[in-house]
């Protein structure tokens, strides 16, 4: 049988059948070029992109908030990528078939639905093979899930609404482009728009983050880390960054009364548990200086800065200095008495009133600092700040934001399956 008898009865069994058989018709045909024009490698070709980027990102992603939220915009990149290679050449490398058939009774409709069904199989493949290999190379996905019983399936059903919105967006653009020329010429292009207008990488000027509303990266950057709970993650930056300043220097001047407005704020957690502290037996102001001085079980106590590395050595060396110590040295303190209660009986004296604008000089590293107020303590403290500073409220974990998101992405899965059949019921227009 010829080529041209072939198209002809083909065209005979299109011209007589329903939109549902032309479904079936053209889904068949398009599972055998899956399988005998090679449009299976789409698959080895997913595992490898997933396999490279889950190298990268395995030692990141659901161990800190910026680690997560790098991990998220790359299983994004991944899921678009596939998406939109899947369907950028099918409908403008068979534009002249599509024109012909459409002539002898093909519905455009039956032609876009059948495409839908190939590339959500597809899709669905893709997206199993990249969870698999992601895994499989060291990302350490949670067991639980928020919508579902298992995070898996959760993970699944958003990389799969990804990567077939962007499916659909780039079978538009191949239902736009008369060639596939200009399909592969349109495609950067439409990629870069989607990863720089995603919302959560870049730093968007105001006048331009309306177009992240017409992104696919940007619920589905947002699905990804509320899924993965960015906002409980700590903020593992600033440990390091922390580490790094260990030999820088600081210091500076302060006043007798800058200390004293220090030791006297209950308010600061630190200066509290300090004030708290009992100064033990009963002994003179003279005495407790020689014994902060020469005892290492308060060594800590007394080199524990207080103020940008201003610690109770010097406070009691400014005492000295005042005079207070020579005046009010057999003074007896007992072992109810606090360092809080000791330093304000000082604070009223007149004699120290009068030194408060005396000046004392501190030098010190950050390291130094760091060793007497505790590095572990200190990196904890700055990874919980500064993740507070970052929280936001896109990626709270919540069944509400997650499907949400989902619902945005199957709205765009529809929008572009119908921008693709206006396109094509157009087509006898074409010139050529």
């Amino acid at each position: 049988m010829s080529e041209a008898h072939a198209k002809s009865q083909r065209q005979m069994m299109i011209r007589h059948r329903g939109r549902g058989a032309q479904v079936l018709i053209y889904l068949g045909k398009m599972l055998r070029m899956f399988i005998y024009q090679n449009d299976w490698k789409v698959l080895p070709m997913a595992a490898l992109i997933a396999g490279l980027v889950g190298m990268v990102i395995r030692n990141r992603m659901f161990l800190n908030m910026e680690g997560t939220i790098m991990g998220a915009f790359a299983m994004v990149c991944v899921c678009i990528w596939n998406g939109c290679f899947n369907s950028i050449q099918v409908i403008c490398r068979e534009r002249d078939v599509i024109k012909r058939e459409h002539r002898s009774g093909m519905h455009i409709s039956s032609y876009i639905v059948s495409h839908m069904l190939y590339q959500a199989l597809l899709c669905l493949a893709q997206t199993v093979v990249t969870l698999y290999v992601t895994q499989l190379v060291g990302v350490q996905y949670p067991w639980e899930g928020l919508v579902t019983p298992v995070f898996a399936l959760d993970f699944m059903i958003s990389m799969f609404l990804i990567t077939y919105a962007s499916d659909m967006m780039s079978l538009w653009v191949s239902a736009l482009a008369k060639n596939t020329t200009a399909a592969m010429t349109i495609m950067p292009f439409v990629l870069i728009f989607q990863l720089v207008f995603s919302g959560g990488m870049l730093t968007l000027p105001a006048w331009t983050e309306t177009l992240t509303h017409f992104t696919i990266s940007n619920p589905g950057l947002k699905v990804i880390a509320a899924q993965a709970d960015t906002n409980s993650r700590p903020y593992a930056s600033i440990a390091s960054m922390v580490s790094k300043m260990r030999d820088s220097e600081i210091g500076g001047a302060f006043t007798v009364g800058q200390v004293l407005d220090v030791l006297q704020a209950d308010d600061n957690p630190a200066v509290a548990e300090l004030r708290a502290k009992e100064l033990g037996n009963a002994m003179t102001l003279a005495e407790l200086k020689t014994v902060l001085e020469s005892s290492q079980s308060f060594d800590a106590l007394i080199k524990e800065p207080l103020l940008d590395g201003f610690t109770l050595e010097d406070a009691l060396n400014a005492m000295e200095a005042a005079g207070l110590l020579e005046k009010y040295g057999d003074m007896q303190v007992g072992g109810t008495v606090t360092i809080g209660e000791a330093v304000d009986f000082l604070a009223g004296s007149p004699e120290m009133q009068a030194q408060r604008d005396q000046e004392i000089s501190v030098h010190t590293t950050v390291g130094k600092v760091l060793d007497m107020a505790g590095e572990e303590r200190v990196k904890a403290f700055l990874e919980e700040k500064a993740a507070a500073v970052s929280y936001n409220p896109d990626y709270d974990c919540t069944e509400k934001n997650i499907t949400s998101y989902w619902l945005q992405l199957f709205m765009f899965v529809i929008a572009f399956a119908l921008l693709s059949m206006i396109t094509l019921e157009f087509i006898d227009k074409d010139k050529r």
